[in-house]
């Protein structure tokens, strides 16, 4: 099962406190010479954007990563909030195998 922290953590924090900073970059460079719009990258610092599969490609491609990773990351903190705030998941019954 996958680990979901109590708090989720945001792509975008792990992207600049663990890439950003450790390379010292900074959302000017990145957009610069990747070709994500700063505004996208302002707004996946701030945590109000999520990492589309288009950024993905950009960010793996820029720091040999892989897009997947990207992803993954965005799915599991979707996840962690719809864990926390969803409602009702509970009330579902699954259905009768045949």
């Amino acid at each position: 099962m996958l680990h979901s922290p109590d708090e989720p953590i945001h792509p975008g924090r792990i992207l600049f406190d663990d890439f950003v900073a450790d390379f010292g970059l900074s959302a000017e460079k990145i957009a610069a010479e990747t070709g994500i719009p700063l505004r996208a990258m302002q707004n996946l610092e701030s945590g109000e954007a999520s990492v589309t599969a288009e950024i993905a490609l950009r960010l793996a491609r820029y720091f040999s990563t892989s897009p997947e990773f990207w992803l993954n990351l965005q799915r599991t903190y979707d996840l962690a909030v719809a864990r926390k705030t969803i409602t009702g998941i509970d009330q579902i019954k699954p259905v009768a195998a045949a």
